[in-house]
């Protein structure tokens, strides 16, 4: 017996199908004989047509089987793999845990980004005049690529054109893309030791050879990467990551010159370059090369969201015609929306704008992270690295309890990152991030930190006879 509602807004062949189907799961056995089209149909007051679209659905998905001049039968289906009436286990991993205090070295405060503004544009942008039909240029909107390239030549140095300029979906994207379009020329991947692990995973996953770089008080060491077998460096020279050290023009210019000798390649990573707060950051390394030997790599997500996915690279001369050739140059990889937004936001005048008071609000929040350090952790730390980003990097300069310290943190919902945990090497330091906090939440936290802090630390007590 089908309990079918005529007066349900569910078509009738579709509530005859479920009940059929929920019969066959439940009672039927393997070779058992439906009723026919014809006495379904008299039975409940049902068009042919009705019953035969229930059938048919059936014998699509393989519950029945059709005999010639015999009817339908109950397929073969092993439904006792099948558990009745259970929800399925979720194979994701637990939720990560919420911390009250999370210092992410690599945060902004969600109340940063222009919203109202951003709405605006986009509704200003998106008009009749847009083909949403058609896949765009894959190389990204000219329109965007314009108002980066005249950006990059006005405050960073570099030497680019629009034409050499490729839209990305973030960083790890851009390594991936670029990573692909090498893969001919190159085996050795140079990377500096630390040095950033998301860089040196994408191109280990493309099969290159790893080749760690030790890094100096002068960034990347010529030394160290002429004696490897790398013609192929990574390399973050204004803002060494994660040590913080610059890489002086002098010691660029003999890098640009070995790069051409051995006819290499050089990445480089202007990762937080609008983060400077001490001084004016030196010039890109792009904008000193004359032997068309560096792919400049730059993001919108330390100085605007990460959320948004958008990264650019500046591809020397050389590279263009393969990759126009390639076929990741044939579609965008950042939708049509969110590329004009950004255009518009640029040639607005707003992008300088924000460039500027995101400055001003994580100088403020940088200055407030070293004066409650000097007041509340006293001559128990040293600082390794500061002046630019979106942390502070820390050691204890006295005995420490590591142990204890990680057991308190967890116990009073803090988080903290550690330098080696990332990058490798045998540098060590906490990163101790500001951006994601403001000015009140930080003081709360760097009070409660330092509380652990100061319990950590471990008197040695001198025992005189």
């Amino acid at each position: 017996m089908y309990l079918l509602d005529f007066k349900s807004k569910k078509p009738l062949h579709i509530q005859l199908y479920e009940a059929i189907k929920k019969e066959i799961i439940s009672e039927l056995k393997v070779g058992d004989k439906l009723p026919s089209i014809r006495k379904i149909a008299s039975e409940y007051k049902l068009s042919k047509t009705t019953v035969e679209s229930a059938y048919s659905q059936l014998y699509a998905e393989g519950y029945v089987e059709s005999r010639a001049k015999s009817g339908y039968f109950v397929s073969e289906l092993y439904f006792d793999t099948f558990t009745k009436d259970e929800v399925p286990k979720s194979r994701t991993k637990d939720t990560p845990k919420q911390y009250t205090y999370d210092f992410f070295p690599a945060q902004l405060s969600s109340d940063t980004f222009p919203l109202k503004l951003w709405k605006r544009l986009y509704t200003k942008s998106i008009t009749d005049t847009l083909d949403l039909g058609a896949y765009h240029d894959g190389q990204g909107e000219l329109g965007l690529r314009k108002e980066i390239a005249k950006y990059l030549i006005a405050s960073r140095g570099v030497k680019c054109t629009a034409e050499q300029i490729v839209i990305c979906s973030g960083f790890a994207d851009a390594m991936g893309l670029l990573a692909k379009l090498i893969r001919n020329r190159y085996i050795h991947f140079g990377i500096e030791n630390p040095g950033y692990h998301v860089a040196r995973r994408v191109f280990e996953e493309y099969g290159y050879s790893i080749e760690k770089i030790a890094v100096d008080a002068q960034g990347l060491q010529l030394t160290a990467l002429k004696k490897s077998k790398a013609k192929l460096v990574y390399i973050t020279p204004s803002h060494q990551y994660p040590t913080g050290v610059t890489m002086p023009v002098s010691h660029r210019l003999k890098l640009l010159e070995y790069i051409q000798k051995v006819d290499g390649l050089i990445i480089e990573d202007d990762y937080d370059s609008e983060l400077a707060y001490n001084n004016r950051p030196i010039p890109a390394l792009q904008g000193l090369d004359n032997y068309d030997c560096v792919v400049y790599m730059g993001t919108f997500a330390k100085s605007l969201s990460p959320a948004l996915r958008l990264s650019y690279m500046v591809l020397p001369n050389h590279l263009l015609p393969e990759y126009k050739q390639s076929y990741d140059a044939h579609f965008p990889r950042v939708s049509l929306m969110t590329q004009k937004t950004l255009e518009a936001f640029i040639s607005g005048g707003y992008w300088d704008k924000h460039v500027r008071k995101i400055r001003t609000l994580n100088k403020k929040k940088h200055n407030l992270m070293l004066k409650l350090f000097k007041e509340q952790l006293g001559d128990t730390y040293k600082i390794l690295s500061q002046g630019g980003g979106l942390a502070i990097l820390i050691m204890p300069s006295v005995p420490f309890d590591w142990e204890k310290f990680h057991l308190l943190l967890e116990e009073y919902s803090i988080k903290v990152y550690l330098a080696k945990e990332r990058s490798g090497g045998e540098f060590e330091a906490l990163r101790m991030g500001f951006g994601g906090f403001s000015e009140e939440e930080l003081e709360e936290a760097i009070e409660v930190f330092s509380n652990i802090w100061e319990i950590c630390i471990i008197t040695i007590l001198n025992k005189h006879t």
